[in-house]
C-alpha cells in the first residue's frame, strides 16, 4: 500500500526515465545507510516457503519471481533490490563500451493498458564501471545474473567478439549470465536470432564461458548462461531458434523480451516506437513458453516474462512451463509488495490443484 498510495502516484507524475533514475539512485543510497537492509527485508521480504524453493543451474532460489533486466541496467541498486523479497535478480544490458543509447524521450507509460513502451537502445556505463561496481558489493544474498548485449556500432558479424568481452570482464560477478539477442531497439540485433549467426555467437560464448571457469579454478564448474528470445518470431523461426539454443551448452531460455506488435492498444502513446511491455505481451510470452517447453520436451528450462502482474499470471507460465518467472513492468505499476502476492497467491493455487511442491506444477498443461 505504501506504494501504491503514496510513491506510485507521486512517481507516475514525473517523465518515466526521470522516475527510473530516482528509484535507481535512491535505491543505490539508501542501502548505504546503516540497519536499513533488515528494514527493507521487514516491510518487504517475502516468507519462505519449501514448496516454492528449487535448485536450478545448480544454484538455490528461494521462490520463483525474480527481477529482469533493464531496471538496473548498471548494477547500481544490487544491494537494495535484493533486500525486497526477490529471488533473484538481472543487472544490465551491459556492452563492452558504454553508450548514450537512443534519443530522449525514449520511455512511455500506458497506463489504461498496463504496459510500458521503451526504445532505450542499450543505454549503460559499459563493462568495466559494472565490474569495478560488483567488485566492491558484498556478497549478494540472492542469484545475480548479468544481462550482456552488443554495442550498438558493432555489426553482427563481429557480435560475437562483444559478448566474449561482456563475459571476460564480468565473469567474476555474475552467478548466471543472458544473452540478449531479442531486444527490439539495437538495428539489426534480432536478426541474431536466427540462421548462422546464432550459431556462430552462442558457440563463441559457449567457449568464453568454458575459457573463464578454467581460468577461474580447475574444479569449479562452468557457469551457465541463457539466451532471451522476442515474443515476434514465427512458428518456424521459433523452432530453428530453440533448436539452435539447445545445441548450443546453453543452462536455458528466457521467453520473452518485449514485442514490437501493438494489437488492442488503448492509450495514445501506442504509436511510439519501442519495445512493448505489460499486460499485452502477456499471453504471447506463456505461448511462446509453451511452445517452447513442448519443442525441447520439458528438458531446458525456461524462466517466463512479459506481462506478470498476478500469482495467476505467474502460475499460467508456470503450468505452460516456466520454472522462475521474471517480473518487470509489474513492479513498476504495483510496486514490491507485488512479490508477496505473487507468492501467496501461488501456494493457494498449488493447494487449489493438489501439487505438494511448486515443480509439481511446471509444465502441468502439457499432461
Amino acid at each position: 500500500m505504501l506504494y501504491r498510495k503514496i510513491a506510485k502516484p507521486f512517481l507516475f507524475r514525473m517523465d518515466p526515465e526521470n522516475a527510473h533514475h530516482l528509484i535507481i539512485n535512491g535505491m543505490s543510497a539508501t542501502s548505504k545507510v546503516p540497519g536499513i537492509k533488515p528494514l527493507l527485508r521487514s516491510i518487504w521480504g517475502v516468507k519462505e516457503s519449501e514448496k516454492l524453493r528449487s535448485e536450478l543451474f545448480g544454484l538455490s532460489f528461494v521462490h520463483p519471481v525474480g527481477l529482469a533486466a533493464g531496471l538496473d541496467k548498471n548494477a547500481h541498486a544490487v544491494e537494495g533490490f535484493s533486500n525486497i523479497g526477490l529471488a533473484f535478480m538481472e543487472v544490465g544490458t551491459v556492452t563492452p563500451k558504454g553508450q548514450e543509447g537512443n534519443e530522449k524521450p525514449r520511455m512511455f507509460r500506458l497506463p489504461s493498458d498496463q504496459a510500458l513502451i521503451n526504445r532505450m537502445g542499450f543505454n549503460n556505463e559499459g563493462v568495466e564501471a559494472m565490474a569495478e561496481r560488483l567488485k566492491r558489493l558484498p556478497a549478494c544474498p540472492i542469484p545475480l545474473a548479468i544481462n550482456i548485449g552488443k554495442n550498438k556500432t558493432t555489426p553482427n558479424e563481429a557480435a560475437h567478439e562483444d559478448y566474449q568481452k561482456c563475459i571476460r570482464s564480468l565473469y567474476a560477478y555474475g552467478d548466471f549470465f543472458v544473452v540478449n539477442i531479442s531486444s527490439p531497439n539495437t538495428p539489426d540485433l534480432r536478426a541474431l536470432q536466427h540462421g548462422d549467426e546464432l550459431k556462430t555467437l552462442l558457440s563463441a560464448v559457449s567457449g568464453e564461458m568454458q575459457a573463464q571457469a578454467r581460468n577461474s579454478s580447475a574444479s569449479v564448474p562452468v557457469k551457465p548462461f541463457l539466451v532471451k528470445i522476442a515474443p515476434d518470431m514465427t512458428g518456424e523461426q521459433l523452432e530453428y531458434t530453440v533448436h539452435t539454443i539447445q545445441e548450443s551448452g546453453a543452462a536455458g531460455i528466457i521467453a520473452t523480451n518485449t514485442t514490437i506488435s501493438r494489437d488492442g492498444l488503448r492509450h495514445p502513446n501506442a504509436k511510439e516506437t519501442g519495445g512493448l511491455s505489460g499486460v499485452p505481451v502477456r499471453e504471447r510470452s506463456t505461448e511462446v513458453i509453451r511452445t517452447v517447453y513442448r519443442l525441447t520436451g520439458g528438458k531446458l528450462p525456461i524462466i517466463g516474462s512479459g506481462g506478470i502482474f498476478s500469482a495467476q499470471d505467474a502460475y499460467e507460465k508456470i503450468r505452460a512451463g516456466a520454472s522462475l518467472v521474471e517480473i518487470y513492468s509489474g513492479m513498476i505499476y504495483e510496486g514490491p509488495n507485488l512479490l508477496k502476492e505473487i507468492n501467496q497467491g501461488l501456494l493457494q493455487l498449488l493447494e487449489r490443484d493438489g501439487f505438494r511442491h511448486l515443480t509439481e506444477a511446471i509444465g502441468a498443461d502439457h499432461r
